[in-house]
Order: structure tokens, then sequence, then C-alpha cells
């Protein structure tokens, strides 16, 4: 069998593709960052060899993919494009791997990676499945019946896709070094819908991804009138959200989760009435949510002592908001401190105004140097500026993170897209 060959295989969706394609009996080999990442921590288990960007990788008997965050002149694509005997970039490859199963495409501007990991846990329990969460988790069942994955809209890489059904968890502007503007990233998605074969899911809650069209039927979820799958009566006592599920007018169980939050309730809807569309018995589908564990840097609780410290992806304001909204209900008597970096300077500039809106959610917050990215190493604005429309935030560097002692018996949130993980490691000694 010949080799395939992954560059930057520590990135998220490539390091899950890189699990998925070894369990399915390929032997797969990568290059990328000599940096930790949190996402090798499977290619490890796996024994699958990771070496430093070098052209020296590729073999002309390879079968090559490579991350889209890496262009045609870098070192190794270079080699591949002129060398290799098979090419592929990571959205044209999953392009064709899905057409092998049911597909589920979880697309939207925010809740991919843990709805995605969501319905991976709901679907795993009755069906062969694959799947591909954008935490870097991936699973390969060889001869699976359905594949679960994420669907990133950015740089219109979704539309590579024709999957069977596709969740639109919402559609928001964001990445505006791409986007133009909220009607661009519509239409990315409209013409991305009118690729899903089966169903398309959306959240009938969010106008913005209920205005969305498609030629196949259309299943709205969501807790507002109108919706096909409702959730109605919602309660949260100690860490669960209770509620009951109501399809098209009818009543038809009660359903509990271990999260708290309106956008989880919302990703459980979506599993839900895609369990419903593939005849998956809500009661597995019940016991199934109850033993869900979350996924990887989405309010992920790192420690639970004299501080409660989490860490979660939130990178946008409207994921902030969400997050704060989701530790105020789980630890309603502690102060909720904020340790945010920015991430791109495109986006800090954009949104400036509604970051600091959003974290004015926040009793205190403390504020990290903007993240930069491959694509945008630096900018014209500086932290000072988000810090200066917060009135209650300072900024924090690592060398000083032993600020955050003070803040005892408060809930630590740190959240942002880039190297927050250092902060956090960081403080994490101090204990």
């Amino acid at each position: 069998m010949k080799t395939i060959h992954m560059i930057g295989i520590k990135g998220s969706g490539m390091s899950a593709l890189a699990c998925i394609l070894h369990d399915n009996g390929y032997k797969v080999t990568g290059s990328d960052i000599e940096e930790t990442i949190f996402t090798e921590e499977s290619l490890r288990d796996r024994k699958i060899a990771i070496y430093p960007f070098s052209s020296d990788n590729i073999k002309a008997e390879h079968i090559v993919i490579a991350g889209n965050a890496f262009p045609d002149t870098h070192e190794e694509v270079s080699a591949a494009l002129s060398q290799a005997g098979t090419f592929y970039r990571y959205h044209e490859f999953l392009g064709q791997w899905i057409n092998k199963h049911t597909s589920v495409a979880i697309s939207g501007t925010h809740g991919k990676t843990s709805t995605t990991g969501m319905m991976s846990c709901v679907f795993n329990d009755v069906y062969k499945t694959s799947y591909l969460i954008g935490d870097g988790t991936g699973k390969g069942t060889p001869n699976s019946t359905h594949f679960i994955f994420e669907a990133c809209e950015y740089r219109r890489h979704f539309l590579a896709y024709r999957p069977n059904y596709a969740v639109i968890t919402n559609v928001d502007f964001d990445h505006p070094d791409y986007f133009s503007s909220l009607d661009d990233v519509k239409e990315a998605f409209t013409t991305f819908a009118s690729g899903v074969t089966k169903g398309l899911i959306v959240c009938g809650d969010n106008v913005h991804a209920k205005s969305i069209q498609a030629l196949v039927p259309i299943y709205t979820y969501g807790l507002t009138d109108g919706n096909k799958l409702q959730a109605k009566n919602v309660r949260i006592d100690t860490g669960h959200t209770t509620f009951e599920l109501w399809y098209k007018g009818e009543f038809l169980q009660e359903i509990v989760i271990p999260l708290v939050g309106t956008h989880h309730i919302q990703n459980t809807l979506a599993v839900l009435m895609v369990a419903l569309l593939e005849s998956l018995p809500l009661d597995i589908a019940q016991a199934s949510l109850m033993v869900y564990k979350g996924v990887k840097r989405r309010f992920q609780t790192l420690l639970n002592k004299d501080y409660v410290v989490i860490d979660d992806y939130a990178h946008h304001p409207t994921e902030i908001a969400a997050t704060l909204e989701t530790a105020r209900l789980a630890y309603p008597e502690k102060n909720i401190v904020a340790v945010f970096q920015p991430h791109t300077y495109t986006r800090t500039g954009k949104f400036i105004q509604e970051f600091a809106d959003s974290l004015k959610g926040a009793d205190k917050v403390y504020l990290c140097s903007i993240f930069g990215s491959a694509r945008e190493k630096k900018g014209d604005l500086g932290i000072e500026n988000l810090q200066e429309l917060i009135p209650q935030s300072e900024i924090i560097q690592e060398e000083n993170v032993e600020v955050l002692l003070k803040e005892k018996d408060a809930v630590l949130l740190f959240m942002g897209a880039g190297d927050i993980q250092k902060y956090e490691r960081k403080f994490l000694t101090l204990q």
C-alpha cells in the first residue's frame, strides 16, 4: 500500500484525517513545525511518524495531502507538485473520501466542533461511524456506514463537499481577511447548501442561517416557535439542562444533557434532528448524550480547586458571549475572569467594539497580545487599543501570569485560538 504523506499534519483537520487514514490501514507519515501542539497526542498514540519540514520528505511514490495553510511555494508543497505521484489539498481529498459513506457535514460560523463531537458520540453508539472533529480528533472505522465531519467555510473550502446531510449551526460575519461582508458569507453557505443531497438541518433561532435555501428538504431546530424540532420548558439544575423535545408540534420525550447554555441546547437539537432523520432511537441518543465528555478546547476544565481553570477556543465576539454565559450558569456563585488573546489583527480590528462589548460580561478581563497567523504576522493596532474599550481590563504578559493568583475562588476562562495555552500552562505550574 502506498504511503500517504501529510504536509502540516498537526493542523486540527489534518491530524484528525491522519488518524482516520491510519485506522483504515494506510501507512501515514507527516511533517510540521517541531513545537508541541495539542492535536499531536493522537498521532503519537498511533505511532505516526512526524518529521520537520523538508523537501526530502517527498517521494515520487507518495500520495501527498497538504494542509490549506501552506502555499504552493512552501518547500514540501513545491516538491510534491513536481515529484509526488498524487497530490491533494486537504478539502479536495476529504471531498472524495466522504462519498464512501452516508455523510453528515457540520457547518456554521460557530459551534461546529462541539456539534460534530456530540453527533459523533451519539452515532458511534448505533452505527459503524467514522468521524473528523475540528479539535484534532479522528476515528476511522473500516467499512463504516456513516461519516460525521466538520466543514469549514473559510476560503469556501467546504464547497468541495457534497454531503448527504448538512447542519448549519449559525451564520455570522467572520474571517474578514477573506469574506468581504455578511452577505458574502451567506452566499458561500447558500452555495454549500445547494450541494447537499438529502437534507439541510438549520438552526432556526439564527436569522441568517434560517434564510439559507436549498434544493433538498430543510429541517429547522431551536428554542423559538416555528422550528420543526423545538426545545420547550427548559430547566437548569447543577450543571444539567432538561427540556421537552417537540417535533412538528408533537411532544416526543424529555431530554437531559450534562451541559448548560443556550448554544449547547441548540447543538443537541441539531444532533437529535439528524438522529430522527436516520432512524436512530431517541432513547439511545439520550443515553449517549449523558456520557458525552465534550471536545478539546471547548469549555474544557483543566483545574477545579482554589481556582476553576477553563480552556476554550472562543475567538469571536459571539463565541465569547456564549462561553461567558455558560460560565455564569455553571458557576453562579463565582467571579468570572476572562483571560483573552485576540486571534489575527484583521479580526481584532474589524470587531474591536464587539470584542469589548462581549468581554464586558466578565467581572474582570486580562488581555494578552494579539496572536498573528501564518497568513498575517502583524497589523497596525495593538492590544492596547482593545484595552482602552474595556474599563475592567488590564494587559498581561506570559512572564507575569502570577498576577492571576489574586483572583482566588474565581473561574479563570482562558480564551483564544492562538497560543493562549502557554499562559494556561504557566499559571498551572503555580498551583
